[in-house]
């Protein structure tokens, strides 16, 4: 049987002589693992596909076990992503998350589009730990974790200061707080960004700026949630950490314009 439609390489690995392994999550079937023969080979015509980030349209068999690729014809590569250190690991921090976190051939069509709109925003140089924050809280509603940011998780009323309770699930009020002694008090502006970026449909995210104080509570509490409740390590989120550890030598640039990455 033949399957045809477009989708997002989310890693490769090196197979035999001279073989790689295409994880590639599609429109149409969702996560797909693809046997492309011969794309190590410097004029293999599957060679321009077999990199992560590749956006294309794939052709291939479907056997029992892995994929056939058959032929492919690319659409885009992110060039702005490829040529950025920091918004290369953003970015395959959000691949290694979709991968670890999608089932084999089980479509979703939602995540495919949040995915591909997620990774255009990361190309025109939009805020890349926004994105991460915001495709964490959609990806952990797909999957039945979402965290309640609208009201207190327990009274479901109440009112600020606010607290996050990772135990309860999400906001926790002052009078709720005895629930949970290890809740942690948020800023104003963290419980804003929150409840903003829950609900923000990410193909429409504009120029937008966070101070690193608030980005830093905001990576705290989703890393905290993840690890509580979906148990995934990630080698990304790693990499991550020792990046921002060496800001204070390398600093990079914040929020930078679109129009003058494209220039």
């Amino acid at each position: 049987m033949l399957g045809k439609t477009e989708g997002i390489v989310l890693r490769t690995s090196d197979y035999g002589e001279g073989n790689k392994i295409l994880t590639v999550y599609t429109k149409e079937m969702g996560k797909v693992g693809m046997m492309a023969q011969g794309a190590r080979k410097t004029k293999s015509r599957f060679a321009a596909v077999s990199q992560p980030f590749t956006h294309a349209f794939f052709l291939f068999h479907i056997g029992s076990g892995l994929a056939s690729l058959n032929q492919a014809d690319l659409i885009q590569i992110f060039p702005h992503i490829r040529g950025d250190l920091y918004r290369t690991a953003y970015a395959s921090y959000i691949l290694e998350l979709t991968d670890r976190m999608s089932e084999e051939r089980k479509k979703n069509g939602g995540l495919y589009q949040l995915l591909l709109h997620s990774l255009h925003q990361l190309e025109d140089g939009k805020d890349s730990e926004i994105i991460c924050r915001i495709y964490e809280l959609k990806l952990l509603s797909m999957h039945g974790y979402k965290p309640i940011l609208d009201t207190c998780a327990s009274c479901r009323k109440g009112q600020s200061p606010w607290f996050f309770s990772i135990r309860e699930g999400g906001l926790l009020c002052e009078s709720c707080r005895r629930k949970d002694p290890h809740a942690m008090l948020l800023s104003d502006g963290v419980t804003r960004i929150l409840s903003i970026i829950q609900n923000l449909d990410i193909s429409h995210l504009g120029k937008i700026t966070v101070k690193r104080e608030t980005k830093q509570q905001l990576q705290k509490i989703m890393y905290l949630f993840m690890d509580e409740y979906t148990g995934i390590r990630l080698k990304t989120r790693t990499f991550i950490d020792q990046l921002e550890k060496m800001e204070q030598y390398f600093p990079r640039k914040e929020n930078e314009d679109a129009e003058n990455r494209q220039s």
